[in-house]
């Protein structure tokens, strides 16, 4: 464990949460000091949700140390039990209270509460939220699940989605109306908005969709050995990635199905005059490595996006994301260190990123639009509209999703056509503040001339070496460069320095653009 300004991931009691706030009739005793309780605003602040998680918590103190603080964890249970009159309860500890080793599970087991009481063993310091979300889930589905008959219709359960999940709420609506359209019935929705009686409904569906792999993995993997359920392995985000999911249900259900594709505008949009100028933009993905991939897929196949980078936090989903690294041909990045991601990121200059919280935050720095595709997300990525990500329907909101960061073509052309008017010069600043306009001020010297040979703009001698890190573009280049339509004007200034590099240039002039133009034409 280590101390960090942002983290991707919160510890795993966190996940239990995640699971419990999502459920119905099912209360979390959280063993925990006073302080850790400030998970409560991650579902009524970034969420908005409307009422507060089902979590009671011992709130130990400093002095109750030397004391018995297992009276104290029996004593929220008892009172958590008699006010909220739970179906089932969860206990656990958080990483703090785990060093005191009060054994919350055994302690619950013993109390006779009559309800189930699922004990939760979630190491803090060795693994992180996603972990206790998926192990909290399939827990309670060990705990609860009971032998059953199938159903009469087709049907089958949707795992994973939790609260904090991404567009869980939206994508659990879209999905369920599509597998309605194939025929399906859908048995149980488990965690979000499940009770513990709708979990012991779960071996009576035929098979499982596990559309939140990160979450719903393990009790998918469990259904299937213990109640011989066989669960989806695509994920139906993007018009490929959905047709897929469409042919394994179709598989799964054992009956032919009719693809209604009447609401699908992603493949003409993207191929529509205006969306052609975003062809061979450079992306960076970074995030949980399922939506990562899935997103990979639609940056690359269905809007015509160069990927230039991929990697996620989740170090479970490594080896899957390292082999579609190596078939995308860049290299993998598996990390937890945010820092780690933004020099990433900085090396690889892409025009946009896909990501989450952090890498928006990391895109601002950077001057670099960003669209997020996945958890840890804020408050602006749960919308008051109807928006999922998954679906055709799905395949529609990422393509405004994906395109609405970036400059589209006749924008780019009528800012090029008005870059010397007084408002729409590069330092102008946004149009709406017209009155904070700025005069538009070269970098060349007062007499009009360029800036000497071998001197920076401070006038500091540049070094004999010739780096990326020293190179000067001069201002008629600058303005020259700003000519080239923005769509490959990133690769022309890469490949200018890369020749200005290579001849030991120190500032790039006009002559020197135009000289790497023909080299690189030839």
């Amino acid at each position: 464990m280590k101390l960090t300004v942002w983290t991707y991931e919160g510890p795993p009691h966190v996940g239990a949460m995640r699971v419990a706030t999502a459920m119905k009739g099912l209360h979390y005793v959280l063993h925990a000091p006073q302080g850790d309780t400030y998970a409560d605003l991650l579902f009524t602040m970034i969420e908005r949700r409307n009422h507060r998680p089902p979590v009671s918590y011992t709130t130990f103190q400093a002095r109750d140390l030397g004391a018995d603080t297992a009276n104290l964890f029996k004593t929220a249970c008892k009172e958590a039990v008699e006010r909220f009159d739970p179906q089932a309860i969860i206990v656990g500890a958080s990483c703090t209270a785990e060093l005191i080793q009060d054994d919350p599970g055994g302690m619950a087991e013993t109390m006779d509460l009559g309800i189930p009481v699922i004990p939760l063993e979630l190491p803090s310091y060795q693994r992180k939220e996603n972990f206790g979300a998926d192990e909290t889930l399939f827990q309670i589905v060990r705990t609860l699940a009971q032998p059953q008959e199938r159903t009469s219709r087709i049907s089958c359960n949707i795992l994973g989605p939790t609260a904090l999940g991404f567009r869980a709420r939206d994508n659990v609506e879209e999905i369920t109306g599509l597998l309605s359209e194939l025929g399906v019935q859908v048995n149980v929705v488990a965690p979000l908005n499940a009770t513990p009686a709708d979990i012991a409904r779960l071996p009576a569906a035929h098979f499982n969709v596990l559309l939140y792999p990160e979450t719903g993995e393990a009790a998918a993997r469990w259904l299937e050995k213990t109640h011989d359920q066989s669960y989806t392995s695509v994920l139906p985000i993007g018009v490929g990635g959905t047709r897929d999911f469409i042919a394994e249900i179709a598989r799964l259900s054992g009956k032919p199905v009719a693809r209604d594709e009447s609401r699908l505008r992603l493949p003409w949009w993207s191929s529509s005059v205006d969306s052609t100028y975003l062809t061979g933009k450079r992306v960076f993905l970074f995030g949980d490595g399922s939506h990562v991939m899935a997103m990979a897929r639609v940056a690359r196949d269905e809007m015509g996006f160069e990927v230039v980078g991929m990697g996620c936090y989740n170090r479970e989903m490594a080896r899957p994301l390292r082999a579609m690294a190596k078939d995308y041909g860049v290299a993998p990045l598996i990390t937890d260190d945010y820092l780690e991601v933004e020099a990433a990121i900085e090396a690889a200059a892409p025009e946009m990123i896909l990501g989450t919280q952090m890498e928006r935050h990391i895109g601002k720095r950077l001057g670099i639009p960003c669209a997020v595709i996945s958890a840890p997300v804020h408050v602006q990525d749960f919308p008051a509209r109807y928006s999922p990500v998954m679906g055709f329907e799905g395949a529609n909101v990422l393509f405004d999703t994906l395109i609405h960061p970036l400059v589209m073509g006749l924008e780019e052309h009528l800012l090029a056509m008005f870059r010397e008017d007084f408002e729409f010069h590069d330092a102008a600043g946004p149009s709406h503040h017209g009155a904070k306009a700025q005069a538009r001020v070269d970098s060349a010297d007062a007499s009009g001339g360029s800036l000497p040979a071998k001197m920076k703009d401070n006038g500091v001698p540049l070094p004999d070496a010739v780096t990326d890190e020293n190179v000067v573009w001069l201002s008629d280049a600058e303005r020259e460069l700003k000519k080239i339509p923005f769509f490959v004007r990133g690769k022309a200034r890469r490949n200018t320095e890369t020749f200005a590099i290579e001849k030991g240039i120190n500032q790039i002039s006009v002559e020197t653009l135009y000289e790497a133009k023909a080299h690189y034409a030839r």
